[in-house]
């Protein structure tokens, strides 16, 4: 008690420890979460407005190289001299296409020598020469398509703005170069866009030439800046050519930002749109602080709780030391009163049954006594024998700790040739019907429990009508069973993928009370008169059911009757085994076979070791295994069968099975057991099993037979 008591301080404490460390420990999760998701929002963010910048660019580009196309269409094969007499109006040509382009600074018309025979700016224009400009020379060689220049500071007489160049080659009807057409972008038009597009702070954009070279920067440039394409930038766009993230300090300013890069379709420009990563982490500190304001108050209320707890835990002890006393002493006295109903209830079975046996053996003591009453006693004590075996194998069915002895039926078959013995246990007052299918039920258990159960729910019902009404047998194929609570010990898994079969007893009495409904399959609980009965029926269904690898289940309505349904994993058809002649020979005579017999049970072994020399078989008796195992070692060529029982102190009987075939002991092993833990877990693994109680009779055919098969195996391996 004082443990408990302790305990549920020191739980307290743990609790106020962990108040404050589960909170901190999920903030932290929470927090790395938290980030991981800002930071791929923003890369979305990044790319959506890549996206956006991309086409825009996309579209200017593709409109000022359809404009370059239509000017070099409208001066293709025209003389220098004719462009210069129609120079008006082409400047009105030019100024036009300019006015209607904000992008646009001017359009430019040269001559092969760098001369500007028409531009926008200025009718007529200047006498200067350009060839110094990358977009000029840039065409002279060799035809290039549109070639996007770096940018530029207009050359006096002329003013105004930076620009980037769009040129495209002038080229004669026999293709030699004649002059270059060329158009003048304003980076201030693409850097106003980004000012649009980029409200959020931190915002970045750049636009540039494949080679380095910057053309516009959305905070804007104060200087010319050209990236090192062996740099970090050059290094990531040529590790992905196409499109990219990355997060990198910028050149121009070091600061570090999170920034994607995308190509523009057809011309070696990228466009580039980012955030600075102390942006991304403002979002992120927003959205934690947002969970810090509520979070730390609550903390600190359920640390402030949970103390009180303690503390009020503290002055609570002696009360609840009481109050656990008081409900140990309650729950020990339902103990004992649960123990005493069972006791009473066992101990009347029993004792009627050693009445009979008393009687039969006084009676068979009588001088005088002629045969057919002799044989009559004798049967009532076999018969009484039966009675006992079948109780004890009630309460090792509650138990689930009885050795099944599984084989592959029919359901509906085995119910019906039940019919003639089921009408007469229950009563010409009874009615039974019978629900079966056409097709087989085929289930994998032990018939003779199976048998039992059925007959116990029958029995059960006759009682809960006080035997007159109907019961109703069904048995149907399901493909689940109600939801079962975990595997016991010992259960075997059979469901496999086939379902079950559902064996339904219905009947027509009292029905049994919601309250009482929970405890039907108790073995301390019946409904019947002290001394009645020991409350096992039910309890025999529901260990069989749950051995078996099944399920039982009760439903009822007070005044309406009930209905058990148990449920047993249904097997494939192809796993029923022909049909084999019942087996009623008799006693075996031993003709000399030597039998190592091992049982720790003086009476019970002498007993087997004088009903098995009467015939004919040769004993040698030992009382432990371990001896048994030693007479087996030092001349196993003595003995033709093994016969031990499996509880024993130290060495098992099964321990020496095992022992006996691990060693390559070539001894066949017979078994016997009334109850044994191990073998309701582990099985026989292999070896033959006799039940507790066994007649010589049987005892005589089943050390038989395994020696014959064991001599049968030796002949076959030579």
């Amino acid at each position: 008690m004082q443990g408990a008591q302790r305990n549920s301080l020191r739980l307290l404490q743990w609790m106020m420890a962990a108040s404050l460390a589960l909170p901190i420990a999920l903030f932290v999760i929470a927090s790395t979460i938290s980030y991981t998701s800002t930071k791929d929002i923003a890369d979305r963010e990044i790319e959506r407005t890549l996206d956006v910048a991309h086409e825009h660019a996309l579209k200017v580009f593709e409109t000022i190289d359809r404009c370059l196309a239509e000017l070099n269409e409208v001066v293709r094969g025209l003389p220098d001299d004719t462009v210069v007499s129609r120079e008006p109006a082409l400047h009105r040509r030019l100024k036009r296409l300019t006015d209607s382009l904000p992008q646009l600074k001017s359009a430019w018309i040269f001559d092969a020598d760098g001369k500007a025979l028409v531009n926008s700016l200025a009718s007529p224009p200047p006498e200067l020469r350009f060839t110094d400009r990358d977009y000029f020379y840039a065409h002279i060689d060799q035809a290039i398509g549109t070639f996007i220049g770096m940018p530029l500071t207009p050359r006096p007489p002329y003013q105004g703005a930076r620009f980037f160049s769009m040129s495209r080659r002038r080229d004669s009807n026999d293709g030699s170069f004649v002059g270059v057409i060329q158009a003048s972008v304003l980076p201030e038009y693409f850097e106003s866009f980004y000012a649009r597009i980029g409200s959020d702070p931190g915002s970045f954009f750049a636009m540039g030439r494949a080679d380095g070279v910057l053309l516009a920067q959305y905070p804007r440039l104060e200087r010319d800046l050209r990236l090192d394409p062996g740099g970090p930038v050059g290094q990531n766009i040529a590790a992905h050519p196409e499109r990219g993230l990355m997060t990198i300090a910028w050149p121009s300013d070091g600061i570090e930002r999170r920034i994607g890069y995308k190509r523009i379709a057809e011309y070696p420009v990228y466009v580039s749109a980012g955030l600075e990563t102390s942006a991304i982490r403002a979002r992120w500190f927003a959205t934690m602080g947002q969970h810090l304001v509520f979070g730390i108050p609550a903390t600190a209320l359920l640390f402030l709780l949970l103390a009180f707890a303690f503390r009020r835990t503290q002055h609570l002890q002696a009360e609840a030391a009481a109050r656990r006393e008081a409900e140990e002493a309650l729950k020990h006295s339902q103990r004992l009163e649960a123990l005493g109903q069972l006791t009473g209830g066992v101990a009347h079975d029993f004792n009627n049954l050693l009445t009979v046996i008393r009687a039969s053996v006084d009676l068979l003591n009588r001088p005088q006594l002629t045969e057919e009453r002799r044989q009559r006693y004798i049967t009532a004590i076999a018969d009484a024998v039966a009675r006992a075996a079948k109780l004890t194998s009630q309460l090792l069915a509650f138990a689930r700790r009885q050795t099944l002895k599984p084989e592959v039926f029919d359901v509906g078959q085995r119910i019906q040739s039940l019919h003639d013995m089921l009408a007469t246990l229950l009563g010409p007052a009874i009615e039974i019907t019978m629900h079966l299918p056409a097709e087989p039920c085929l289930v994998s258990a032990d018939a003779s429990q199976f048998e039992t159960a059925l007959i116990n729910m029958a029995t059960n019902a006759r009682d809960a009508m006080q035997g007159k009404g109907r019961i109703t047998f069904e048995v149907e194929a399901v493909t689940s069973a109600p939801d079962m609570l975990a595997p016991v010990s010992g259960s075997r898994d059979l469901t496999g993928n086939h379902g079950f079969v559902r064996v339904a007893v219905g009947d027509t009495g009292v029905g049994i009370p919601a309250a009482q409904l929970g405890r039907i399959f108790e073995p301390f609980f019946t409904t019947k008169q002290v001394g009645q009965g020991t409350g096992l029926g039910l309890s025999q269904v529901f260990g069989f059911a749950r051995q078996s690898g099944g399920e039982v289940t009760g439903t009822s309505e007070v005044g309406q009757g009930s209905t058990f349904s148990l449920y047993l994993p249904r097997v494939p058809s192809e796993q029923l085994p022909q049909r084999q002649a019942p087996n009623t020979a008799p006693a075996v005579t031993g003709s000399g076979m030597s039998v190592l017999l091992v049982e720790d049970n003086i009476e019970l072994a002498n007993f087997a070791a004088d009903g098995l020399t009467e015939l004919g078989y040769s004993i040698t008796l030992v009382d432990n295994a371990s001896d048994a195992f030693t007479e087996l070692i030092a001349d196993a060529d003595r003995f033709d069968v093994v016969f031990s029982d499996v509880v024993m102190p130290g060495m098992t009987g099964l321990d020496l099975a095992k022992a006996i075939r691990d060693r390559g002991v070539g001894v066949p092993v017979v078994l016997t057991s009334g109850y044994s833990e191990a073998l309701s877990q582990e099985g026989v693994v292999g070896f033959d099993l006799v039940q507790k109680p066994y007649s010589i009779e049987e005892l005589s055919r089943v050390l038989h037979k395994a020696a014959r098969l064991h001599r049968v195996r030796d002949g076959a391996a030579e």
